[in-house]
C-alpha cells in the first residue's frame, strides 16, 4: 500500500492478460484474413466478366448478356469440343473480349462441306446451328497445330469466328477463359451456359 499526498489510499495491482480473450481475437483475426483471402481469389478465378456483343451466339446467348468467366478452368484442364470460350481476337488486349464456341481441338482436321461442318472425316453431330452456309478459310481443309483452336458462333449466318481469315484459329494464350454463367438471361430458366 501507498499513501498518497492527498491522502488517499490505492492498491496498486499487476493487470494479468486473460489468455482465453487474446486467444478468441487472434482467431477471429485468422478468421477474417481467411475470409479476405477466399474473397480475392473467388473475384479473381470467378469474378471477371464480359458482355456478348452481337447475335453471333443465339439462341444459346443474346447481345447484350453478361456472362461470368472462369479463369482458372484451363489452368488445370484444356479447353474441350462445346465449350463456350471467351477470348481476345489476335491476342489484342484492346479488342473486346469475343464469345464463341469449341468446335475443333488441336490436331483436328476441320472443313466445311455443303454447309455441314466436318471434323476428321465425321459430320459434326452435336452441331446445335443451322447449315453453315459460308465456309470461309474452312472451305479448304484446316489441320489445327498443337495449341490452336477453331471456334464458331452458334448463330453461324451472322458470326464472325475461325472461319474469317481476320480471326482463324484461336491460339490457347488468346483465351481469357470459358464461360460458365450468364448474369442477364432472356426466357431461360437457368443462367448456365449450355
Amino acid at each position: 500500500m501507498r499513501r498518497n499526498r492527498s491522502s488517499l489510499t490505492y492498491i496498486n495491482r499487476e493487470r494479468k492478460i486473460n489468455v482465453s480473450i487474446l486467444y478468441q481475437v487472434l482467431q477471429w483475426i485468422f478468421l477474417v484474413f481467411i475470409a479476405v483471402f477466399l474473397g480475392v481469389a473467388l473475384v479473381f478465378a470467378f469474378g471477371i466478366r464480359t458482355s456478348v456483343v452481337g447475335e453471333s451466339m443465339e439462341p444459346s446467348l443474346s447481345n447484350g448478356q453478361e456472362v461470368l468467366i472462369n479463369k482458372i478452368a484451363y489452368q488445370f484442364s484444356a479447353p474441350r469440343q462445346g465449350d463456350v470460350v471467351v477470348f481476345r481476337p489476335n491476342g489484342n488486349e484492346n479488342a473486346h473480349l469475343s464469345v464463341k464456341r469449341v468446335i475443333a481441338t488441336p490436331g483436328d482436321t476441320i472443313q466445311i462441306v455443303q454447309g455441314k461442318v466436318v471434323i476428321n472425316g465425321s459430320v459434326y453431330t452435336q452441331d446445335r446451328a443451322e447449315d453453315t452456309r459460308d465456309a470461309g478459310v474452312a472451305a479448304n481443309p484446316v489441320v489445327l497445330g498443337a495449341d490452336e483452336y477453331f471456334v464458331l458462333g452458334d448463330n453461324r449466318r451472322n458470326s464472325e469466328d475461325s472461319r474469317s481469315a481476320n480471326i482463324g484459329n484461336i491460339r490457347r494464350g488468346m483465351i481469357e477463359g470459358k464461360a460458365w454463367y450468364c448474369l442477364k438471361y432472356k426466357n431461360k430458366q437457368s443462367g448456365r451456359i449450355e
